[in-house]
């Protein structure tokens, strides 16, 4: 019977060709954006390769420091104090990495000048993520200790200023320091590894930023599992009940939050800086709501759609009526028919969203992407045609499969 089913819902789609290729385009172009959004959104939230530590791993991006009696307030990335005398120490962390947000520096060979975009990094940085090593090596905890002018580039940046020239062993004025490149890695796209050049922590010019509270830093903490998250945050809050403020009369209290980075997202985007709950839960469902709602205008279009095709199908329904065809047999005919409909839609609409990644990596709009669909973002895109095929088929499928015989051979719409 399905088979049946089936070879009467592509006939049917090859003889109203104009209401195919709407229906088509509808589904598709809708599941074009759906599933691009949601790989962005899973490259964002759920990573892989250079932070597939993720799921072990929290992060801490900004303190909140503030005094309510005076009215002050200040909002700002880590000064590596923080990170050595309150986040280091923390038992139940396996590693703590101290690296600095994207910084734009000058690099200057000859007579020409390059803006990148460097951080500097200890030791545990090169741990903690899994960096794709294309030549040389990485900065070692002994660069760090001794303070060596070595500098990793990734691949772009790389090819961007010696061509096709080895990059490892060539010297760089960076800032008006010299440094040595000794690594190339793989270009990445990621919260917490984006830049294009990297170099020790203990390369700055000054020594100050040992000693600062506020900075230009983020720490990462990686534990041994997800289970021991709640651990490290309780941790954390005992940690800096005695924070020491370089002017306390300026500055009271101090929230530091340890984060997913799902948390992260969800408590900038939300504004939770004083609370522990970051409002990850409302931010997901948000962002299902959204992409609900943005699935069922269309949705609801078909129905419309297929509402009219069917009842234009009147005299095909009277007559296999006629012939003793049951209403359920007529639902189910039409529901195959939408679904396989919506199937191939589907279908359709995964090959563009592959199409539009590969366009966006090569065009640069977001420098480094690399993003795939996998197979969670496959099954959800085809989870979504079927829901598409219910919502659109069974209402109007109801209608139709409800004429009365008689009626629907005169061709009557009731």
């Amino acid at each position: 019977m399905l088979k049946n089913y089936l070879i009467i819902a592509w006939r049917i789609a090859l003889q109203r060709k104009l209401f195919t290729l709407i229906n088509l385009l509808c589904i598709s172009l809708t599941l074009l954006v759906l599933l691009v959004l949601t790989a962005l959104l899973e490259n964002t939230f759920q990573p892989t390769g250079v932070e597939g530590k993720s799921p072990r791993m929290l992060q801490i991006l900004t303190m909140l420091s503030y005094n309510d009696e005076r009215g002050n307030s200040r909002h700002s990335p880590l000064g590596y104090k923080v990170i050595t005398d309150y986040i280091k120490p923390l038992p139940s962390a396996e590693l703590v990495a101290a690296v600095s947000l994207p910084e734009s520096t000058t690099v200057y060979q000859a007579e020409r000048t390059t803006d990148l975009l460097m951080r500097r990094a200890d030791a545990a940085y090169w741990q903690i993520l899994d960096f794709e090593v294309l030549s040389g090596r990485v900065p070692s905890a002994e660069d760090v200790a001794t303070g060596r002018f070595v500098l990793v580039l990734n691949q772009s940046t790389a090819k961007q200023l010696f061509g096709q020239q080895p990059a490892v062993g060539q010297k760089l004025n960076v800032g008006g320091q010299q440094f040595e490149v000794i690594g190339v890695v793989a270009d990445v796209l990621q919260l917490n590894s984006f830049a294009d050049m990297w170099a020790p922590v203990s390369t700055y010019p000054s020594s100050d930023y040992q000693h600062q509270m506020w900075g230009n830093f983020t720490a990462l903490i990686l534990t041994r599992d997800a289970a021991n998250f709640t651990a490290i945050k309780q941790e954390l809050a005992t940690a800096i009940v005695d924070f020491q403020f370089d002017d306390p009369a300026m500055w009271s209290d101090v929230r530091i939050w340890a984060d997913t980075k799902l948390d992260i997202f969800a408590r900038m985007l939300l504004q939770n800086e004083r609370q522990a709950d970051s409002g990850a839960a409302t931010l997901l469902m948000i962002i299902s709501a959204l992409m609900l709602l943005f699935m069922l205008l269309p949705a609801l279009n078909l129905v419309n759609l297929n509402t009219g095709r069917m009842l234009e199908r009147s005299t095909e329904i009277g007559v296999r009526k006629a012939f003793g065809a049951s209403r359920q047999q007529l639902i189910w005919q039409f529901l195959v028919e939408n679904l396989l409909l919506c199937t191939v839609g589907g279908l359709l609409g995964l090959v563009l969203a592959a199409a539009a990644l590969e366009v966006i990596e090569s065009s640069g709009v977001i420098p480094y992407l690399q993003v795939n669909i996998n197979f969670t973002v496959f099954a959800l895109g085809m989870l979504i045609s079927i829901i598409f095929g219910l919502l659109s088929g069974i209402i109007p499928a109801w209608r139709t499969a409800k004429l009365d015989p008689v009626h629907a051979l005169k061709g009557a719409r009731r």
